[in-house]
């Protein structure tokens, strides 16, 4: 789970994610990284520090992809499934039971998010990051950067090797990863809620430039993620 400035709503979030995952009968570890937040929400995660099922690390900002990539790198040597989620409470613990359900029907499982409120323009950012993963590796789940996955470990670690840590959006890359290495792919509705507390930290023309750098990346990341797929065969 990635956080920056999330004062407003961390706390529930942690709290909520922690019950439910408990009342699911699952042994876990929640890493929690902190991207250099410049509000109160350092000192909030630190409250759980007595908790040894949350694991809270505090970094200088690096931005919400590189966070991403950190947890994930981490998570592969301690469990047989990640799950990645987003701290802004857009998506309930409440739908993870849908993904859970179907875990060893597939080696990736997808909340799709439903009833999402998007701009104009983060709608066609949308759109054209599901044309490129499509251009660059065939096909992809639906939501190809949704916050909300279940990934096998043992798929997803070979996957990272060939994601640079200063990747902007490395989940369209692992969305497009997948079918490259024919892992089994499950998509699963999940309802998707507007965000209560906060603000998103990029708009407009930054929002942009922002999505043309994850569309190079994704083309090169593509281009050895085959190569070296081929070579394994």
């Amino acid at each position: 789970m990635p956080v920056y400035n999330e004062e407003g709503c961390i706390a529930a979030v942690v709290k909520a994610w922690r019950d439910a995952l408990c009342a699911a009968g699952i042994r876990f570890m929640m890493i929690v990284i902190d991207d250099g937040s410049r509000d109160r929400t350092p000192q909030v995660l630190d409250e759980f520090a007595h908790d040894e099922r949350i694991r809270v690390i505090h970094q200088a900002n690096m931005g919400h992809g590189p966070t991403i990539l950190r947890g994930y790198r981490q998570a592969v040597s301690l469990a047989d499934w990640v799950f990645q989620c987003d701290s802004d409470d857009e998506m309930s613990p409440e739908s993870f039971d849908r993904l859970w359900a179907v875990r060893q029907q597939a080696d990736g499982v997808f909340g799709c998010r439903q009833n999402r409120s998007q701009s104009t323009q983060r709608r066609w950012i949308s759109m054209c990051s599901r044309a490129v993963v499509r251009l660059c590796f065939g096909r992809g789940p639906k939501d190809v950067n949704t916050p909300y996955r279940l990934l096998r470990s043992s798929v997803l670690e070979p996957i990272l090797e060939h994601i640079p840590a200063d990747t902007f959006a490395p989940n369209v890359i692992i969305s497009g990863a997948l079918s490259v290495t024919g892992a089994a792919i499950r998509d699963v509705s999940v309802p998707c809620r507007r965000r209560q507390t906060g603000s998103t930290s990029i708009h407009r023309w930054r929002l942009w430039r922002a999505a043309l750098r994850s569309f190079g990346q994704t083309w090169r990341c593509s281009r050895r993620i085959r190569r070296a797929h081929l070579r394994n065969q």
